[in-house]
């Protein structure tokens, strides 16, 4: 029985992992090949009835590609810039669109620090622990609010599911700086603790 027992173990181990990576994988690509209904009808039906998958994320990278090289170079900074512009000035999406837009240049700007750093932080309450990652500082309206410390904006995920969380202030000196990677930062999360990077370095106060 002790056998059996250990063999369903390590089956569960190597079965787990794989089936919901596949999962994953299934549903990003299925995501992705909605994006086949550009193409015309007729390469759609042609595609439908022979079954091939995938070619949705070739044609988002592709997507992706020309924006990209349109949007780097004189007249598509100008084209964009217009419709940015544009789109501002619509009531109700102008709202939507700018607070989506500045995360996602926070978030993709090369530059950018945001979700760049995982910190060790006293959370819910004093002695009790957990992993969070540095988005950036407050701004000069809130830091006034705050006394003037050197305050630091902390995103502190939930777990397993770290894309639901809560966004606070703490002070820097509260704050201490990991070691490991954000990606580690995640998995560490992810696994309930289950998966155990590298240790920490206090962040040095200014």
């Amino acid at each position: 029985m002790l056998a059996l027992r250990k063999w369903l173990l390590s089956g569960l181990l190597v079965i787990v992992p794989l089936a919901i990576t596949l999962g994953v994988l299934n549903w990003i690509i299925g995501t992705l090949d909605q994006t086949l209904w550009l193409l015309p009808e007729e390469w759609q039906r042609w595609l439908y009835d022979h079954h091939v998958r995938g070619l949705g994320v070739l044609l988002t990278l592709a997507i992706l590609l020309v924006v990209g090289a349109v949007a780097s170079n004189f007249v598509g900074k100008r084209l964009l810039g217009w419709g940015d512009a544009v789109v501002r000035r619509i009531p109700v999406v102008r709202s939507i669109y700018s607070s989506v837009k500045q995360v996602s240049d926070t978030l993709f700007s090369e530059n950018g620090n945001a979700f760049r750093t995982a910190v060790l932080i006293e959370w819910p309450r004093a002695d009790v622990w957990t992993i969070a990652f540095v988005t950036g500082t407050p701004g000069s309206d809130v830091q006034t609010h705050l006394g003037g410390g050197d305050y630091l904006g902390v995103y502190v995920p939930t777990t397993p599911n770290p894309t639901g969380g809560y966004f606070v202030m703490l002070k820097r000196s509260d704050c201490i700086e990991l070691k490991m990677s954000v990606d580690d930062a995640l998995k560490y999360i992810v696994s309930m603790g289950v998966v155990v990077p590298g240790g920490p370095t206090a962040i040095a106060t200014k």
